[in-house]
C-alpha cells in the first residue's frame, strides 16, 4: 500500500473543497447523486484543478486523461474566476470587433465594434486593455486570457507596434489604439495577461465563430 500522501478534490457534492483523506472524501460523495472528483499526488495540482473547471480532469475526453501530471501542471487550466478575450476581422467585410466575458459564467461583460478596417492584433489587444481598465474600475484582479502572443506582447512592452497604416475608414480604431496606449502609460496593474492555449483547452469561449 502506498503511502505517499493524495489530496482529494471535490467539485460536486454534499461539500465542496480539497480533503487530504480519503474518508473525508467519500462522506462527501457516497449516496450523493452525480458527485464530481478526483485524486492528485500534489497539493498544489489540487489547488490548481479546484480553482478551474471539473471537466479538464474528469472523464475519457479531459486534459487529464491525455497527459501527466506533471505536464499539467507545468500547462496549468484556464482560472475558472477569468477574463477570456477576442478581437476578431471578418475578411469579406474587413470589419473587425471584439469582446470580453467572464469564464465561470459565460456573461459577456463587454463587446466594442465592429470597426471598419482594423486587424486581429490590433481589436486583441484593445480587448486586453479593455478587460485590464474592466478590472481597474470594478476593482477586480482577475487573469485574462487572449490567444494573440502579439498583442500580449504589444500590452507588456505598452506599445501597439503596428504597421497596419491609418486610413479615413479606421480614424476611430486608431483613436481607441492611441487611448489603450495612453492608458497602459498611466496606470498600474496586477491582473496576469495569460495565453489561452487552445490546443489543450479547446476553443476560446469569447471567439466569434467565424473558423
Amino acid at each position: 500500500m502506498s503511502n505517499k500522501p493524495k489530496y482529494y478534490v471535490v467539485w460536486h457534492g454534499r461539500e465542496t473543497g480539497i480533503f487530504d483523506t480519503w474518508e473525508a472524501c467519500k462522506e462527501l460523495i457516497d449516496g450523493f447523486p452525480a458527485p464530481v472528483y478526483k485524486s492528485f499526488s500534489t497539493k498544489a495540482l489540487a489547488e490548481m484543478a479546484f480553482a478551474s473547471d471539473s471537466s479538464y480532469y474528469v472523464g475519457k475526453e479531459s486534459l487529464a486523461s491525455q497527459l501527466s501530471e506533471e505536464k499539467l501542471f507545468r500547462l496549468g487550466t484556464p482560472r475558472i474566476n477569468s477574463i477570456v478575450v477576442k478581437g476578431a476581422r471578418d475578411n469579406t467585410t474587413g470589419l473587425a470587433e471584439y469582446q470580453g466575458l467572464f469564464l465561470k459564467t459565460g456573461e459577456v461583460l463587454f463587446h466594442q465594434g465592429p470597426f471598419e478596417d482594423g486587424t486581429n492584433n490590433i481589436v486583441e489587444f484593445l480587448a486586453i486593455v479593455h478587460a485590464l481598465a474592466y478590472c481597474k474600475e470594478m476593482y477586480e484582479i482577475l487573469p485574462i486570457y487572449s490567444e494573440s502572443t502579439i498583442a500580449m506582447g504589444w500590452v507588456q512592452n505598452v506599445k501597439a507596434k503596428n504597421i497596419y497604416p491609418p486610413s479615413d475608414k479606421n480614424i476611430k480604431l486608431f483613436n481607441l489604439l492611441a487611448r489603450a496606449e495612453k492608458w497602459l502609460q498611466n496606470n498600474e496593474y496586477d491582473n496576469p495577461v495569460l495565453k489561452w492555449e487552445t490546443k489543450y483547452w479547446g476553443e476560446n469561449p469569447a471567439d466569434f465563430g467565424r473558423k
